[in-house]
């Protein structure tokens, strides 16, 4: 019955074209909004369906799906686009419960043309417009799938990052994301990659782990992998049990290939810790061109891992940092940066963070971060400057290509942060004749160049502002000076580190000791091992006075440092 339904539908939606061809609609969202005006209350009569018509057929032509299909979107493009489900349906079009169920096979195909994805692979009664369907149809554009054969490496790594980000929101299955990724492969033999995927011979558990790997050291430059990231790819937790047994004990089989190994900690194997080995670097990833030298000389963290903390900072400070914060959000940022462009201004921007240590620099960076949403790339700054001369050029190089395609990836650009920059910002040697002069002049016009034409935000910190190049004065857009506090300023910072301290208290240590947020917290931090060793004090307030008095080393009875 249904079919002839859907039929008799189709044959009067055709009528109803015919009729009207002059009848456009100026974009998607429109047509949307009009089935959504249209079937409320419907129960998806024929009388309905052929008054939407031409809207129905403007989606189904784009999108490639049927009638029945294309109310359902427009339904949950309403109703949601988030945490949509059959109740939404049947309320919508005034149907009951049982009558809506009979559309499941229209919401599987849904999601199959990934227009929707289920929010849980264990329940399939609720789901989400696919986002990127949602930031197409803002452009007036239909999402369509992005091609799955005659694929280079960089396109098959874009898939992989689809489908591992479905398996971690719950969206797929191990056994279908399995199915998937044997489909893609067999679909591409020309990519090198596959091609030594298939003298592996891998299949199941070790080819989406191998996968895995991969994709978190292209996609997420995270080369430092947990076990804890590995559960998803196991449909059962005995098996997930077994594999970290072998893990530990390097006698998993990927281990035994060669193709991962434990991370290495000063030498020593950390057994929690995961990595591709340089021949599956080598091999595997050969067209990615990964850096040579394969040093680690930058990691992601993730803006959802940053804890919160209050900051607390003078009046002129407190007020660029929040523009700052304003202008990082992400809505702000993407209108500043289409206005810059319109301009023919450079659209990446540079910010430097100066001061002396322990005034709040670093954790400003990485609380803009959390706040706006943004990753941040935290650059090893001594590791770039590798003992091997050639190799300093070659790895910041390959940093800014890593940034840029973490870039290219991100839905909001991450910050790429150099912390602790003096040595490679500094005045550059004029005339220098030896190579290590040479080589370090050279990173610093390396990345001048690349500041110029960056897209995205850098941040810089240094202690050293009087050191700083002119030339890189010059690129950096926002320049912060951070002072120490205040005494109104270190009054907070005491009652926010030590919560038992009296307003009285705090204010006395505020007027006594001109100490950065970070010597406060290094006294906070005595004071709580203290109560753990020994228990509250008597005199909290004499405690912290003793604190105070050996936190900052006397600079006339120091002995004088040695060096140049």
């Amino acid at each position: 019955m249904a079919n002839k339904k859907t039929t008799k539908a189709t044959q009067l939606t055709k009528a109803a074209k015919s009729a009207m061809t002059d009848a456009k609609f100026p974009t998607l969202l429109e047509a949307i909004e009009r089935v959504v005006e249209l079937s409320k209350d419907s129960k998806m009569s024929n009388d309905f369906l052929l008054a939407a018509s031409p809207e129905i057929g403007l989606l189904t032509d784009s999108y490639g799906i049927t009638e029945q299909q294309a109310v359902l979107f427009c339904i949950c493009m309403e109703r949601g686009p988030r945490r949509v489900d059959y109740d939404d349906f049947a309320r919508h079009l005034d149907m009951s419960n049982i009558r809506v169920l009979s559309y499941a096979s229209d919401i599987d195909a849904l999601v199959h043309r990934r227009l929707l994805r289920y929010r849980d692979v264990n329940d399939e009664d609720s789901f989400d417009v696919y986002q990127p369907v949602i930031k197409a149809l803002k452009r007036d554009e239909a999402y369509q799938l992005p091609p799955r054969k005659g694929l280079d490496c960089n396109e098959l790594f874009d898939q992989l990052n689809m489908l591992y980000d479905d398996l971690s929101n719950d969206a797929i299955t191990p056994d279908d994301l399995l199915a998937e990724l044997e489909t893609l492969l067999a679909d591409n033999p020309q990519i090198g990659m596959v091609k030594h995927l298939r003298e592996l011979h891998l299949g199941g558990e070790n080819l989406l782990l191998l996968l895995l790997f991969c994709h978190l050291l292209i996609n997420n430059d995270d080369n430092d992998i947990r076990l804890n990231q590995l559960e998803g790819v196991f449909s059962e937790k005995a098996a997930f049990t077994r594999a970290k047994g072998e893990l530990r004990r390097a006698e998993h089989r990927l281990m035994q290939r060669g193709l991962i190994e434990h991370r290495s900690v000063d030498g020593i194997a950390d057994t929690n810790s995961y990595c591709l080995t340089a021949h599956a670097k080598r091999t595997l990833l050969a067209e990615m061109k990964l850096s040579g030298a394969e040093e680690k000389i930058a990691d992601v963290v993730g803006h959802a891992t940053l804890t919160a903390k209050p900051m607390y900072y003078p009046e002129a400070i407190e007020r660029q940092v929040t523009e700052l914060g304003t202008f990082f959000a992400p809505e702000q940022y993407a209108q500043i940066r289409e206005r810059m462009q319109q301009r023919g201004f450079r659209h990446g921007f540079s910010c430097l963070f100066y001061g002396g240590p322990g005034t709040g620099k670093t954790e400003t960076v990485y609380q803009l971060a959390r706040q706006t949403g943004r990753d941040i790339m935290v650059v090893d700054v001594p590791q770039i400057k590798s003992k091997w001369v050639g190799d300093s050029e070659k790895n910041i190089k390959a940093l800014f290509d890593r940034y840029r395609e973490l870039v290219r990836r991100s839905e909001v650009a991450p910050i790429l942060l150099f912390n602790e920059a003096d040595a490679i910002i500094g005045i550059r040697k004029s005339g220098a004749t030896n190579a290590v002069d040479k080589m370090e002049n050279t990173i610093q016009n390396i990345i001048l160049q690349e500041m110029e034409s960056l897209d995205g935000i850098l941040i810089a910190t240094t202690n050293l502002a009087d050191n700083l190049d002119t030339a890189f004065e010059r690129r950096f857009l926002y320049k912060i000076r951070f002072d120490k506090p205040d005494a109104s300023v270190r009054c907070l910072i005491w009652q926010q580190m030590i919560p038992e301290l009296t307003a009285t208290d705090a204010t006395t240590l505020a007027a006594a000791y001109d100490f950065s947020g970070g010597q406060i917290e290094n006294i906070a931090r005595k004071h709580a091992i203290h109560a753990v060793l020994h228990g509250d004090p008597e005199s909290l307030l004499h405690t912290l006075q003793g604190y105070c008095a050996t936190e900052k080393l006397d600079s006339k009875s120091a002995v004088k440092r040695i060096g140049f």
